[in-house]
């Protein structure tokens, strides 16, 4: 019997589709990815066993670097008039004498760590400079001038009604005195 020999055919494929398929696939998750915005004080978290990731939204983070210098975030995303009227409550009743602008300028500032004295300074300059000054921290250790109480105190307000979360995000080395000062200024509202 005779054998029926099958014809070769060449192994060669082009590839150039494929290419193209994963280059579009790689520039669609490229635009379409949401990087994470860059962190104006950098913390270094303890190593922690929850799992459990938390809303930042309408919510009042309290950061702890590692040189134990508090500095405040307040996320409002839907609503940015609260912002405007924490930054009011807080010139009427501290006396800051911020004007319009200045409080306007309040709702775009990315994070807080100076004391009321040095406010007016940092918001009179532009987005671009309020990132990279150098901010000293919001006084917390003094128990007569705990100046984090008032503005917890203002966020309350400005959110009464609906839900406000409190984060405090502390640093591997912070020290335990400045941690103790943000529970105790939370505890006095």
């Amino acid at each position: 019997m005779p054998h029926i020999k099958m014809a070769r055919k060449s192994t060669d494929t082009d590839m150039t589709p494929f290419v193209d398929i994963a280059f579009l696939i790689l520039s669609f998750f490229i635009m379409a990815t949401k990087f994470k915005p860059a962190e104006p004080v950098k913390v270094e978290t303890p190593n922690s066993v929850s799992s459990k990731m938390l809303k930042e939204e309408n919510a009042v983070l309290i950061t702890i670097d590692p040189l134990s210098k508090v500095y405040l975030n307040i996320s409002s995303p839907n609503d940015k008039d609260k912002l405007g009227v924490i930054i009011e409550g807080l010139n009427k009743s501290r006396n800051l004498g911020l004007t319009a602008a200045e409080m306007a300028s309040f709702k775009t500032t990315p994070i807080i760590g100076v004391p009321f004295a040095g406010l007016k300074q940092l918001l009179n300059l532009p987005l671009s400079q309020q990132e990279k000054v150098v901010q000293p921290g919001i006084p917390v250790l003094d128990t007569l001038n705990n100046e984090l109480v008032w503005w917890i105190d203002e966020a309350k307000k400005a959110f009464a009604g609906g839900k406000l979360n409190y984060l405090i995000k502390g640093d591997n080395e912070s020290k335990y005195p400045t941690f103790e000062a943000v529970i105790n200024a939370m505890r006095r509202n």
